[in-house]
């Protein structure tokens, strides 16, 4: 898919992202919009996946994901950009959407296991562990001699999690060459700043000096910028050390009221609100 077109399904994906929140009157559309165009691209572009379809016309998702390339979301409150993705990609429909929250949906405010939703493999969201989870897969697919890849998304406040560093110094040791993890680098977490609540300081000297190589994604806005960024880290791949692309994306990207600002890691918006956001983020796949 070229360019355009994944910037046409990022723009979707933003509208589904506020419209979910909206709806429920709860979720986080902040980090949400500032992940979107990395997401898009790994699932529409750069990640190989099973295209096989099940008895329903949707893809026949195998939760162990043996010949697939692997994403883990650590950060699992960004789940409506995540169920956009997994929806407009074709795990499932696109007008489960619109359950995003409700009492027996099976688009939890984190997304669950238990409710075996197609394109979820982890329970997310206490915040520190994807990368451990990751790590496991990653050396499993070692085992098998697989040539795929893991990637993982993690936050910037997460980096604030000890357990991170202990996936970090794992993934070195093991030299697991076949994960890709991304810190989503906004500077914003629920309570204020990053710099404010605890400096992360210089994450790519700290990744650096714990066995990684790096990859410097500026703006992780940039469709293109992003795809050049994770082609990058996959030419680093299969070289003895893992691979982390430091993503500075901006918080609430594309609505200019919630850009930049904590404000709306976690709150939805009200009518108005709403139309204020989609008024602008075009239609380009149809609303669901």
């Amino acid at each position: 898919m070229d360019i355009q077109g994944l910037k046409d399904i990022g723009a979707q994906v933003r509208r589904d992202i506020v419209r979910q929140v909206h709806g429920s009157q709860s979720g986080h559309p902040g980090g949400s919009l500032g992940c979107t165009d990395l997401i898009v691209a790994l699932y529409f572009s750069e990640m190989k996946i099973n295209d096989s379809k099940n008895s329903e016309g949707f893809l026949d998702f195998k939760r162990e994901g043996i010949g697939e390339d692997l994403f883990f979301l650590s950060n699992g409150h960004i789940s409506p950009v995540f169920y956009s993705v997994l929806a407009r990609r074709g795990y499932f429909p696109v007008s489960e959407l619109a359950t995003f929250r409700k009492i027996n949906s099976r688009l939890q405010g984190h997304p669950a296991t238990h409710e075996h939703l197609p394109g979820i493999r982890i329970a997310s969201g206490s915040l520190g562990q994807g990368l451990s989870v990751a790590a496991g897969a990653a050396y499993a697919k070692k085992l098998r001699k697989e040539d795929r890849l893991v990637y993982v998304l993690m936050g910037d406040g997460e980096q604030q999690e000890g357990q991170v560093w202990e996936g970090v110094q794992f993934c070195a040791h093991k030299k697991l060459d076949n994960v890709i993890a991304v810190i989503d680098w906004n500077g914003q977490q629920i309570d204020g700043s990053t710099d404010e609540v605890m400096s992360n300081l210089d994450l790519k000297a700290k990744y650096t000096a714990f066995g990684w190589d790096t990859v410097d994604l500026d703006n992780g806005n940039d469709m293109q910028h992003v795809v050049e960024a994770i082609q990058a880290a996959k030419a680093k791949t299969g070289k003895g050390k893992p691979v982390v692309i430091l993503m500075r994306t901006g918080m609430g990207y594309g609505v200019d009221y919630m850009m930049g600002t904590h404000k709306w890691h976690g709150a939805a918006p009200n009518d108005d609100q709403l139309k204020v956001a989609l008024d602008q983020l075009p239609v380009t796949l149809g609303d669901y």
